[in-house]
């Protein structure tokens, strides 16, 4: 039963590096789409909605086999885990977005046009002004899309790498304790669940009591 639980919590741990590392992906896919689908020259918008809705719209699942098995034949060959981080990270950022682009759009005219009353430059405006009224308004939906993406993780033991779904399956094969095995698979994903959603509740309280 130890040699059970060291090896689940090998792969608790590459299922967190994996969240953590596509985590920052997102994060910067989400900020960068989200402010390009506002910005004024047409091709930025459009290559940004481009990029929204092609991965909007398309299986995560099937993006990761392109990534991992396609790309090679163009000469672009990456590993089982950067794959997976390049994939759930883009996806995961493609949904961060369009979180980004309302929040954005929430925050009043009347702020703007403050700002260019003030004489201050767009960036100056969007540095200072827009985007900490909307960050709070970014947080809750961002931790239910923290929490998606540390269970798509799972998707990436299609490709062979070792996280928590992975080496359950290994387990299974070889111990036929299947039951015991993925009610623990299912603890560890809730309770790693419920500290994200934990954290982010009480970032969200504390971007309140700031704002």
């Amino acid at each position: 039963m130890s040699g059970l639980a060291i090896e689940l919590a090998r792969g608790l741990g590459l299922t967190l590096a994996l969240t953590a590392c596509a985590a920052a992906v997102a994060l910067a896919a989400a900020l960068a789409a989200g402010l390009a689908r506002s910005a004024k020259p047409h091709a930025v918008r459009w290559a940004a909605a481009a990029y929204v809705e092609v991965f909007r719209g398309t299986s995560a699942l099937v993006q990761l086999f392109w990534v991992y098995f396609v790309l090679p034949f163009a000469g672009i060959e990456l590993g089982a885990f950067t794959a997976g981080v390049v994939v759930l990270g883009l996806n995961a950022g493609a949904y961060g977005a369009e979180v980004v682009r309302g929040a954005i759009n929430a925050v009043p005219a009347g702020q703007r046009d403050a700002a260019a009353a003030l004489n201050l430059s767009s960036a100056q405006t969007l540095v200072r002004v827009v985007l900490p009224q909307a960050l709070p308004g970014m947080i809750a939906p961002a931790g239910n899309l923290a929490i998606e993406l540390l269970k798509n993780t799972a998707l990436v033991s299609m490709i062979a790498v070792h996280e928590l779904t992975f080496t359950a399956q290994l387990l299974r094969a070889s111990t036929l304790q299947t039951g015991i095995i993925f009610a623990v698979v299912l603890a560890l994903y809730f309770a790693a669940a419920s500290v994200i959603a934990r954290a982010f509740r009480r970032l969200e309280r504390h971007a309140a009591v700031t704002a």
